[in-house]
């Protein structure tokens, strides 16, 4: 009977599973016990073998997937980035202007922002784990890159005042972050939505 039966999978060895999937799902864990400490206890004050011990793997493995802890911290920067773009880009797509696209894009990003930790690590250890430049970029490819490209396909419409581009997405990249910081910290939303919005009629075009 035994010869008829199915193997199951041994999850240590990784039986019954491909080298690349197996790896992929390591990684994955270590990034996820790595969110979870970095979002509870912040970057400086949560180690190495607190991060294998929550993962569930060998410190062996952890240096297999990430040469050290800013790594690791790195890959969790660029999740929580990615999955903040994805929530302002689902939150905006169907706006019907530029005007309620940018206001849409700020509730988006204000309510991806509430989940547990992610101010933490995007906005006060990622800077200082990482350094002002890497954040700049990794933001660039994420959340950036959907303000950014909301912003010039606005411009390119006429729908904006003509605006130097660069410099307008960052300054209100700078705000976002700051707003969010201070919601975090128990600031009326409302308050910044309205701030917002008469920021955002301060840049309409004149009508044509």
């Amino acid at each position: 009977m035994t010869d008829t039966m199915t193997e199951k999978p041994d999850r240590r060895r990784g039986k019954g599973r491909g080298n690349s999937e197996r790896s992929a799902e390591m990684r994955g864990e270590l990034i996820a016990a790595g969110r979870r400490l970095f979002a509870q206890k912040g970057f400086a004050d949560t180690s190495t073998p607190e991060i294998v011990t929550a993962a569930g793997v060998t410190r062996g493995a952890l240096y297999h997937h990430f040469a050290d802890k800013t790594a690791l911290f790195a890959a969790v920067f660029e999740a929580e980035s990615r999955a903040v773009a994805r929530e302002i880009e689902d939150g905006s797509s169907e706006a019907p202007s530029a005007r309620a696209a940018l206001l849409a894009g700020a509730r988006a990003y204000f309510a991806a922002m509430r989940a547990p930790g992610r101010c933490r690590i995007l906005l006060v250890d990622g800077p200082a784990a990482l350094g002002p430049r890497e954040v700049m970029r990794l933001d660039a490819l994420h959340a950036g890159r959907t303000l950014r490209e909301g912003l010039a396909e606005a411009l390119a419409q006429g729908d904006l005042r003509p605006l130097p581009l660069d410099a307008l997405t960052g300054v209100l990249s700078a705000a976002f972050d700051r707003a969010a910081l201070d919601i975090a910290s128990g600031a009326n939303e409302a308050g910044f939505l309205a701030v917002f919005a008469a920021l955002v009629d301060g840049l309409l075009a004149p009508e044509r």
